[in-house]
């Protein structure tokens, strides 16, 4: 995580505004609890969260389990695909405990210093299957398009907004993953430069600049609408406007 002068979050995108990653490390669970009626719950519990014990630029998608209501824990794995760094992470479990599904984001490129440089943001989906309680080899299920998170905003242009939308949803008998796939997403050269100008005005202790307006500033079109956004994976999934 890296901490900026011009907003109080850490993030990891890159150090001008980049998208925060406040939850990254926090862990993410889920338990076979045989939904609807438990008559085959297993109350196996897998868990979650990425990890920077390695540094800047190595963060790991890490997974553990167990079998006993949490009282012990197998040993941590380190899940993510060669060249990814984790950003954010959830599973899912089978009602019945068969089935276990992690999704993660994950960057492709190292931390960036500016808002110039593209940063590469993909959505990974792995599955392995349960027997006796033991998790096998988790094997890849879809890797989406790259994008460029530069394309996200918070509540406003200031920063850029990756939040909290890696997550799974977890109909009666199955599990599915959702999160962000940001393939579609469109980058502003505008927001950029106003992203580095308010960075440079807080360091300096200056007025600080005003945002552009996104319609006349950033020409293009994604899915019909002249607005900047990063789609979920799943139906349900939200989206982030600025």
């Amino acid at each position: 995580m890296q901490r900026v002068p011009a907003g109080p979050r850490p993030l990891r995108a890159g150090w001008h505004r980049g998208g925060r990653n406040d939850l990254g490390s926090a862990p993410s669970v889920d338990i076979a609890n045989g939904a609807p009626t438990a008559a085959d719950a297993t109350d196996q519990i897998v868990l979650t969260w990425v990890d920077g014990r390695d540094g800047l630029n190595h963060e790991h998608v890490m997974f553990t389990t167990s079998t006993d209501v949490g009282g012990t824990w197998a040993p941590f794995r380190q899940l993510e695909q060669p060249g990814d760094q984790g950003y954010y992470s959830a599973p899912a479990i089978s009602p019945d405990g068969t089935d276990v599904y992690l999704v993660y984001n994950a960057f492709t490129t190292p931390f960036r210093n500016n808002t110039t440089e593209a940063r590469w943001l993909v959505g990974v989906v792995l599955h392995a299957e349960v027997a006796g309680g033991v998790v096998g080899t988790f094997t890849q299920m879809h890797r989406g398009a790259v994008g460029d998170p530069r394309s996200s905003a918070q509540n406003n242009l200031a920063g850029e907004f990756l939040g909290d939308t890696c997550t799974r949803q977890r109909p009666v008998r199955t599990a599915s993953p959702c999160g962000t796939m940001p393939a579609t997403a469109v980058v502003c050269s505008a927001i950029n430069t106003y992203r580095q100008a308010l960075h440079d005005a807080v360091v300096a202790g200056t007025a600080l600049p005003t945002g552009p307006a996104v319609l006349s500033s950033c020409p293009g079109d994604v899915r019909g609408q002249r607005y900047l956004r990063l789609v979920g994976s799943c139906p349900n999934a939200g989206r982030r406007e600025p």
